[in-house]
């Protein structure tokens, strides 16, 4: 009864953060949602758990997925066409590493996840420093439950 009242709880938290996230945010959210998953599809490999392990992994490569489909390659140019290869490959990766049982690919695509996440996580920081003094400027307020 507990537990479920704390998935509730955090379930209405994550939807909260998601409706007054930036697309660059999300963006961050969901580098996150797929290191995460990978993280615990390495766990459930020690386990011996295996369809855990596939369902994990099976949601990252969703993620990943979803990150290569929403780029604009006319908008972003040759660097959204580079981050497409790059999220094919890490696809594909994740694909063998579910096949083999392979933790060397989970961290293989965790770390190129990381090092994107990092980049992304600036990107956000330096938007929302710009936010806030945007507001500060223009006298309005960018304060919302204790976001800036």
């Amino acid at each position: 009864m507990i537990a479920r009242g704390l998935d509730a709880y955090r379930s209405v938290d994550v939807d909260s953060a998601i409706l007054s996230a930036s697309s660059v945010e999300l963006i961050v959210m969901l580098y996150d949602g797929a290191m995460t998953a990978i993280q615990r599809a390495k766990g459930e490999i020690n386990q011996k758990n295996y369809a855990a392990k596939a369902a994990l992994i099976s949601r990252a490569v969703a993620i990943v997925a979803a990150l290569r489909d929403a780029l604009n390659e006319p908008q972003g140019g040759e660097i959204a066409i580079n981050l497409k290869d790059l999220y094919l490959y890490m696809e594909q990766a994740l694909m063998e590493a579910n096949l083999n049982n392979s933790i060397e690919r989970l961290d293989e695509c965790h770390r190129l996840l990381s090092e994107l996440h990092e980049a992304w996580a600036i990107l956000a920081k330096s938007d929302l420093a710009r936010s806030a003094q945007a507001a500060k400027t223009d006298g309005t307020s960018t304060i919302s439950y204790g976001k800036v």
